[in-house]
């Protein structure tokens, strides 16, 4: 393929006049499937090398270079192609056989058990809840013959790809609520690199979306790699949990480009399971995530977590799988609303006293509210910590836009340079303050405990210009302000009570 940066394009351009494709979720959906396959078949070949004896778990008839790949000009196309996809290729994928009119196996489906390897039992997932959209066969052979022009055997084009592959990942931020599974690349690389990876340790992401945080994980790692038992820890370093079957699919698509075999990564929700069961065996060394916030999960989800613990809100109760699964002196990062750090309710507080308590929260960086847009304006942070011991004191940092931008969007995305101040400040830590606020300080944790209530809400964005949210981030920013507005005042309250003896005023 000669023209990698006109791929995406060209494939949009032809699923635009395709009668099934719904807007940009579905069309990037298909775009997933297909190259999953693809990028598959070319694992396949380079395991057939290696491998004197491997087979495919794919049926011949269903693999890739089977029915996509078509160097003569006479592969299926039009109505036999759909017929083909949506009666033989998705269905042997979900595990179904595929019988003629007198009940005879024409092709088995596919089926994984407990002994099936990684690399085979994906193929099953990863299709368990995939949607084939379009309707016109013709136009499909079109989208699958852009596609097998990738050459993945060259080394060059396949690393090139992968760069095109993060492209379409970036798309999933202006495409629906899709855009909760993409992390941009700049906050996965500063977390990953200021949580130091090391060889022979093990990291984690409990919903792992794209896979954004396992491979800046994996991008870092690399660069230590001196022997092959050094590639083969590597290799074995990530374990990736996401609950959602499209960027579940993504993620292994995405993990197979970045040359891992065997993408430890499970279609599966991290919060269905009691975490007082949690052993030393499932911890690990680090963790990173970005978890999902801002909903809320069944009542019975939170029968798996200590009364005390069982937050209504999905990035706490996510906080307390990530202390129960910490390794002794594991380190952590983690992205965080703004309405955990100055929450008031019980969980909240229970969750915050058990991090200080437990972890060392060492350092909090503020970030600006429109890095994730255009999915979210919400306000986030990255809560540093480690399993070394209590918190003695947490230092707070706030980063602020950098110049001649407003807002980050999606055609003025947040870049790694941005974060440059707070590369500099996080090597040589001091207090700052600007206009009267304070941009940086350290807080000692009597000072976050007693004095403040457990209110981590420090350092934060004292200007902010006026902005036109989406009815329902506008209603959350309220909620969030009115909780920090009440927490506030319940603090100066039980000052007040407290020097008057405990009477009330």
């Amino acid at each position: 393929m000669t023209n990698l940066s006109s791929f995406v394009k060209r494939l949009r351009d032809i699923m635009r006049n395709d009668a099934g494709i719904n807007g940009d979720a579905q069309r990037i959906e298909q775009i997933a499937w297909l190259l999953f396959l693809k990028v598959y078949d070319a694992k396949e070949e380079d395991w057939e090398f290696d491998e004197e004896d491997y087979a495919s778990i794919i049926p011949e008839p269903c693999r890739w270079r089977s029915w996509a790949h078509d160097e003569t000009g006479k592969g299926l196309t039009g109505d036999a192609l759909l017929g083909f996809v949506n009666n033989t290729l998705f269905p042997v994928l979900k595990g179904k056989d595929i019988k003629d009119a007198a009940g005879k196996v024409l092709i088995h489906g596919i089926t994984v058990d407990a002994n099936t390897p990684i690399k085979k039992a994906i193929v099953q997932s990863t299709f368990a809840d995939a949607n084939q959209y379009m309707k016109d066969g013709v136009l499909l052979r079109q989208v699958v013959n852009i596609i097998d022009e990738l050459d993945l055997s060259d080394y060059a084009e396949s690393n090139a790809f992968a760069e095109i592959y993060e492209a379409i990942l970036k798309e999933l931020q202006s495409a629906g609520s899709a855009g909760e599974f993409y992390t941009p690349r700049a906050v996965t690389e500063f977390m990953a690199q200021h949580v130091g990876p090391k060889i022979g340790e093990t990291m984690a992401d409990f919903a792992c979306g794209t896979g954004g945080f396992l491979t800046s994980w994996l991008k870092e790692l690399q660069k230590q790699i001196k022997s092959t038992a050094d590639a083969e820890k590597y290799a074995n370093s990530i374990y990736g949990i996401e609950k959602k079957q499209f960027p579940y699919m993504l993620c292994i698509t995405n993990l197979l480009l970045h040359g891992l075999d065997v993408p430890r990564v499970y279609h599966d929700n991290s919060l269905l399971r009691d975490v007082l069961d949690y052993t030393e065996d499932d911890q690990f060394d680090v963790i990173l995530m970005n978890p999902p916030y801002g909903g809320s999960e069944k009542a019975e989800v939170k029968n798996h977590f200590p009364d005390d613990l069982a937050s209504s809100e999905t990035a706490d109760l996510f906080l307390s799988v990530i202390m129960y699964r910490l390794k002794e002196n594991g380190r952590a990062a983690v992205v965080l609303p703004d309405g955990f750090l100055f929450g008031t309710d019980n969980a909240k507080i229970n969750i915050k006293k058990k991090l200080l308590s437990e972890f060392n929260l060492h350092t909090v960086i503020r970030m600006p509210s429109s890095v994730f847009s255009p999915y979210t304006s919400i306000t986030t942070n990255i809560l540093f910590f480690d399993r070394t011991g209590p918190t003695k004191e947490t230092w707070f940092y706030r980063l602020d836009m950098p110049e001649g931008y407003k807002h980050f969007s999606k055609t003025k995305p947040m870049k790694r340079e941005h974060f440059a101040p707070a590369d500099e400040w996080w090597t040589d830590r001091r207090a700052i303050q600007e206009d009267g606020f304070d941009k940086a300080r350290c807080f000692t944790v009597k000072e976050l405990s007693e004095d403040l209530g457990y209110n981590l809400d420090q350092c934060g964005y004292p200007h902010e210009e006026e902005e036109i949210l989406a009815p329902m981030d506008l209603i959350q920013r309220y909620q969030e302000e009115r909780a920090s507005l009440n927490a506030e005042i319940d603090r100066v309250l039980a000052e007040i009570t407290a020097k008057l003896g405990g009477q009330r005023p």
